[in-house]
């Protein structure tokens, strides 16, 4: 914000001296301020309280673990970029991996430091050309875990896989919408795990990851989006329509995968990968799901929420109606889907890959593409 400021100056007869008023205007800033979806405030008090109990915040660390194993992969995958443009699926890219080491890391929204517990795990690569892979901690020097959760941060500060790293440091920092307080050029890799969704102005904080990137490093990144815990949504939303005649606001917005690409072009990244994995995980009932949800920190959030929470009969009316359009025969369980989104994007480098100039190549995709049909005719 801007301060204006104006000096009145009034000369008192006979006083021999004079008082000066200031007066100070608010101005809006040039450009529209990022909207505000979440409650920052509420999200750091719900990751608070699940952190608050330890064994139980801990026993519903799966889907974080095997999230942060899938990014961990997307690391071996993107030790270069000259593997973007390849159609050989990343199952299948190992042996053409080339190894690189990484002096300085920030894990950004680090929670629990899953990231730094996974990069310890023993052979992080079995279908590599190599018998046992070494831990990807090997390839680190250093790891920067940074989180708005004190309480969250440092939850397994006595593990061992803290002594497994060169250099772990844990870094709370009062939010992730706000600059942080690393200088420019810093890292040689950002990874970031089921964070994102729960930031308001994305833009501008991977615009900022951007910038504490060296030259031609990564950004890695997962975040739910798209249609998760799609089941939960519609059932919440049918059971109150049948019983108050409306909805209200019981999950947070989540984004879509055709917008992550765009952000991510406008943060100035480049050699942009996106893609999305559905994980389908049974519970044991509608109620059980909400617990974990709770347990791990991941509760509503919006803004808009509805601030008296859920009445009894709708919950009841929700587990039937999820069962009913959900379940699926001979589980007694009922699914839920997280749909996560991964995100690769490379800060601009020397030497580094570039697009050829349109009208500089040598095959037409339409001929390719016509002598695939012709060539399928033929084999009938």
């Amino acid at each position: 914000m801007n301060c204006i400021s104006r000096s009145l100056r009034r000369a008192r007869i006979g006083t021999g001296f004079s008082t000066v008023q200031r007066r100070c205007y608010a101005v809006q800033a040039p450009g529209n301020p990022p909207p505000e979806v979440f409650n920052e405030k509420h999200k750091w008090l719900q990751r608070e309280r699940a952190a608050s109990k330890p064994e139980a915040s801990r026993q519903v660390d799966a889907l974080r673990d095997e999230i942060a194993s899938r990014l961990c992969e997307r690391l071996l995958v993107s030790s270069f970029p000259t593997t973007t443009t390849s159609l050989t699926p990343p199952d299948h890219q190992s042996a053409q991996d080339i190894k690189r080491d990484f002096s300085n890391v920030l894990d950004l929204g680090a929670g629990p430091c899953t990231i730094a517990r996974t990069l310890t795990q023993p052979n992080p690569d079995p279908d590599s050309t190599q018998p046992i892979t070494a831990p990807l901690s090997t390839r680190i020097s250093n790891l920067t875990c940074v989180d708005t959760s004190p309480t969250l941060l440092h939850r397994d500060a006595s593990l061992p896989f803290n002594h497994l790293l060169p250099s772990l440091t844990r870094t709370v920092v009062p939010t992730l919408e706000q600059p942080l307080p690393f200088a420019p050029n810093t890292f040689n890799a950002i990874l970031s795990c089921l964070s994102l969704h729960w930031v308001n102005d994305l833009p501008g904080l991977l615009g900022h990851c951007n910038a504490l990137l060296c030259p031609d490093s990564p950004f890695i990144g997962a975040m739910l989006g798209g249609d998760t815990l799609y089941e939960l949504r519609t059932s919440l939303q049918l059971a109150e329509m049948s019983l108050l005649g409306g909805t209200a606001q019981h999950m947070s917005p989540l984004a879509d995968v055709r917008d992550v690409g765009g952000v991510l072009q406008r943060a100035g990244f480049k050699l942009l990968t996106v893609d999305i994995d559905d994980l389908v995980i049974e519970f044991p009932s509608v109620f059980d799901l909400m617990v974990d949800l709770q347990a791990m920190g991941e509760s509503n959030a919006a803004v808009m929420r509805e601030p008296s929470g859920l009445r009894r009969d709708v919950m009841a009316a929700a587990e039937a109606i999820y069962r009913e359009l959900h379940g699926e025969d001979g589980n007694e369980g009922v699914p839920a889907t997280f749909r996560i989104i991964y995100m690769i994007g490379w800060k601009e480098g020397e030497g580094q890959q570039t697009p050829l100039e349109r009208g500089s190549g040598m095959v037409s995709i339409k001929e390719v593409l016509e002598g695939k049909k012709e060539g399928s005719g033929d084999d009938k």
